[in-house]
């Protein structure tokens, strides 16, 4: 593999890496949702 590939697979493996953490951390900070839009659970149901 050359240089420049490894660096490529360095960088996209953080940011796969980074978003899982983050998304873990936000979860961890915001179980749930604390009020809901009238009418319901908060969908976008039509009809």
């Amino acid at each position: 593999m050359s240089a420049i590939s490894i660096l490529f697979l360095i960088i996209s493996a953080g940011v796969v890496w980074g978003g899982l953490i983050a998304s873990i951390v936000y979860l961890v900070a915001k179980p749930e949702v604390r009020t809901y839009s009238e009418g319901g659970a908060g969908g976008d149901d039509v009809g």
